[in-house]
């Protein structure tokens, strides 16, 4: 008998005759006040996120984003997107450098460009968080840690109210990412530091 058997042993004897635990309740709502995609659950979102020093760039109705996914994009000179990112966004970098992602590019080779271009799969309006799951418009989540700058593009029908919203419209297996603002962490002293563990600045635009 190893010493494993032995404790699992003496936990079953324990446990003999015990009743058994009581259910666990789940009541909880399974959606929020909001609708999905309404002004009013994107209101939500974009008080968060600047609540967390992003900068949010709102798109109208059948308006083009690529004015505001240059503005976003900024001053960098060079900006790396997924492959399956739409034409219309990866257009929208302009003059930049732009790289394509491939597993051949490392990680110092993404610390040598400027931004990063994604999308995502959904947002959640009350705690302010976007949700990538590496799917063809996101790529790896290499590309989104390492340049200083991500770009995230989020059409309204994708930004949810609530955390089970959220998590519903996710595949657990997949390799999610979960972001709520720049990337942030303080000192004992509570010194605030932008970019140690992600991305210094992030900017979102609404379509």
């Amino acid at each position: 008998m190893t010493s494993r058997d032995a404790v699992l042993g003496r936990i079953r004897q324990a446990l003999e005759g015990s009743a058994a635990p009581p259910p666990v309740p789940r009541e909880y709502a399974a959606t929020g006040g909001l609708a999905a995609g309404s002004d009013a659950v994107i209101d939500l979102l974009i008080d968060r996120l600047e609540d967390y020093r992003a900068t949010v760039h709102r798109v109208g109705p059948g308006a083009d984003p690529a004015a505001a996914v240059d503005a976003a994009l900024g001053p960098a000179s060079s900006v790396v997107v997924p492959a399956g990112l739409p034409d219309d966004l990866r257009a929208a970098a302009g003059d930049r450098t732009t790289v394509v992602d491939s597993p051949a590019l490392t990680a110092a080779g993404l610390d040598r460009i400027d931004a990063v271009l994604t999308g995502a799969r959904v947002a959640i309006a009350e705690t302010g968080t976007i949700i990538l799951d590496g799917s063809d418009d996101q790529g790896r989540r290499m590309i989104t840690l390492v340049p200083d700058r991500h770009v995230v593009v989020l059409h309204a029908d994708q930004v949810v109210h609530s955390v089970p919203e959220g998590l519903a419209a996710l595949t657990p297996t997949a390799p999610l990412t979960m972001i709520s603002g720049p990337s942030a962490t303080s000192d004992i002293e509570l010194s605030r530091v932008e970019g140690v563990h992600g991305p210094r600045i992030l900017h979102v635009v609404i379509v």
